[in-house]
């Protein structure tokens, strides 16, 4: 028994080491005929014979021993357990080599499940909010106490002002109603919490309808304008946050995942690119409209990641202190800060404003305001960032020549021509959809296609939707209900005044840069999506008070400066992304000097690229 024993285990791990060194080879040989497709070489062959076969693992003296080993060790076995029936011993050695190998996957990953929901290991995405920095939170506060060590994190300390501002405003309301008083509580106490992030954001998007219901300021819509009771409120409140336009998101969430899975994106951008050339002022400018398209139809989360995945190679061939890098990353980053105001889904400040809209934008017209935008502000911010890094010279002065991107060669499938057929389609009803409005009734329930579509036929599947950005959504459906709470509460006609004085004298295009100046500047410093969520109902109420209102012209001019704040590193996901970028030995490409010295003077273009020509885009449609 104990012979058995050990010759099981010595097989086992000979069994295993013979894998390994096939498994590695097989690495090799796949690695090297990707390389070889992506770059279309053929290094394949010559490494494979010149250098991984003639390595000690895979000489055939070497894998002869190991073989010869083996042999042995089922003849040993053999004797020893199965009286000379070398097949009986054969299949008894694999039958232990296979239970051992389930036995080793199964246990090594229910250690990796039960560590990751520890929160032990990985390194996926993170919720809105929250904090990409590995290791220790910061602690702004450390000091001994009789009771031990107090550490304070600069979260707690930002929670703490929040719920101060929050119990003072209600202990002393600032007006004279319940209803507006308690909603301008709970809209300080969210604009805080927003904009530090003291906890996430979308926990911060929960917590808003808990605490308008439980402080009932939600007064009644019809003629006899009463508070409603919190019974009443929570059926209100829960019955706007789920509105056609989270739908609306929803489905934008899942052409996306769609344009990604199939690969239809990746081979679209690299046939568009492959015609850049090799000059990098001209590769610049690709890459950046690249960016801004893709950003349109796969949100302006997944289109910076998937272009900076496309740059690598190009980034690995360029000389030492090339300025041509860093110009590229944060050119591609500001492009998709650009593309998330370029069509209604490709961010969530457009469908927040569509929805406080009346009546909200079809998206021909939204096109024919926002695409012109994008395409001056993309030129613009193009020609400043060829100034200011001169990316076209290498450290030593001479001629930069960037190594060309090869088209895939990949042709077709019918899933792809299917995913494209009901992406088209889509889009197509979404463009009409006021023409047949009588028919579909709005956006959200056409987007209810390419949902069915996709998922019923096997294109995308239930791990898919779970990996939908939920976060986003949450804090939108907040949104939805602060933004209803705030009308319905009386809130905005308590604001009336205020309002009044503060326009009162101004003329129209006045107003409009002011309103410019104050969504940029706090759109840079906090999340756009939240900046929208503030700043709309003001752009609204503003609008709605002017001599001759404009409410939706204002919201659609907040909406696309918000997308404009990219003048920091945490300004927008396309910053952070492009923030966290290194080279080979993990150096940074960009720092906070590079944000500030390009970044906001790009910022400050494409908001007065909004304020004129968006402006007189929108006066030309009739916008009101």
């Amino acid at each position: 028994m104990l012979f058995k024993r050990r010759i099981t285990n010595v097989y086992n791990t000979a069994v295993g080491l013979k894998s390994y060194a096939e498994l590695n080879y097989s690495g090799f040989r796949k690695i090297l005929k990707k390389y070889d497709k992506v770059l279309d070489s053929e290094l394949q062959g010559p490494y494979l014979h010149e250098k991984v076969q003639r390595a000690y693992p895979w000489l055939p003296p070497t894998k002869g021993k190991l073989d010869h080993w083996i042999t042995t060790l089922v003849n040993l076995y053999a004797k020893c357990v199965t009286h000379g029936d070398h097949l009986a011993a054969e299949k008894q050695l694999e039958l232990y080599q296979r239970e051992q190998v389930v036995w080793e996957r199964d246990t090594v990953w229910r250690q990796m499940i039960a560590q990751e929901r520890r929160g032990e290991i990985g390194d996926g995405p993170k919720a809105i909010g929250e904090s990409t920095k590995k290791g220790k939170k910061p602690v702004w506060i450390d000091f001994e106490s009789k009771w031990g060590r107090i550490r304070i994190s600069k979260r707690v300390v930002y929670f703490s002002v929040a719920l101060s501002v929050f119990v003072a405003l209600l202990i002393k309301p600032v007006l004279d109603r319940p209803e507006p008083s308690n909603c301008f509580a709970i809209l300080c106490f969210a604009t805080v919490l927003w904009a530090t992030e003291a906890i996430p954001l979308f926990v911060t998007s929960i917590l808003v309808p808990f605490l308008l219901c439980i402080f009932r300021v939600i007064r009644s819509q019809d003629e006899f304008d009463q508070r409603l009771t919190t019974s009443q409120a929570t059926k209100y409140i829960f019955s706007v946050m789920f509105s056609p336009t989270i739908m609306l998101l929803i489905g934008g969430f899942t052409i996306a995942s769609a344009l990604s899975k199939t690969n239809i994106d990746r081979v679209l951008i690299t046939r568009v690119l492959s015609f850049a050339g090799t000059r990098p002022s001209t590769v610049l400018l690709s890459f950046m409209f690249v960016s801004c398209f893709a950003s349109m139809w796969i949100s302006n989360v997944a289109a910076p990641t998937l272009c900076f995945t496309l740059i690598r190679p190009i980034l690995r061939t360029l000389p030492p202190k090339s300025s041509f890098a860093p110009c590229l990353i944060l050119a591609i980053a500001l492009a998709a800060n650009i593309g998330g105001q370029s069509s209604p889904i490709s961010s969530p400040q457009n469908l927040i404003v569509l929805q406080h809209m009346d009546p909200p934008l079809d998206w021909l017209e939204w096109f024919s305001v926002a695409l012109p935008v994008s395409g001056l502000s993309i030129i613009l911010i193009w020609l400043f960032l060829l100034l200011s890094y001169k990316p076209g010279r290498t450290a030593d002065g001479t001629t930069l020549e960037i190594k060309p991107i090869r088209a895939s060669k990949e042709k077709f499938t019918f899933r792809q021509y299917w995913v494209s057929f009901v992406c088209v389609v889509t889009i197509g009803l979404w463009c009409v959809e006021h023409s047949i409005e009588e028919w579909v009734g709005d956006m959200g329930l056409v987007a209810i296609i390419p949902i069915v579509a996709f998922f019923s036929t096997g294109v995308l599947k239930k791990d898919d939707f779970e990996q939908f950005l939920w976060s986003i959504v949450f804090i939108a459906m907040g949104g939805s209900a602060l933004g209803k709470a705030v009308q319905t509460s009386k809130l905005l006609e308590a604001m009336d005044i205020v309002i009044r004085d503060m326009i009162d004298g101004l003329s129209f295009y006045v107003v409009v840069i002011v309103l410019s100046a104050v969504v940029l500047v706090i759109s840079t410093f906090i999340s756009h999506t939240i900046a929208s969520v503030l700043l709309v109902p003001i752009a609204a109420e503003v609008g709605a008070n002017l001599p001759v209102p404009h409410p939706n012209l204002l919201m659609f001019l907040t909406g696309l400066i918000c997308s404009t704040g990219m003048g920091m590193p945490v300004s927008g996901f396309p910053n952070q992304t492009a923030a966290t970028q290194t080279d080979d030995v993990g150096e940074l490409y960009l720092t906070n000097v590079d944000f500030l010295k390009n970044g906001v003077p790009a910022s400050i273009i494409a908001a007065v690229v909004v304020a004129t020509l968006g402006f007189a885009l929108m006066k030309a449609i009739g916008l009101q």
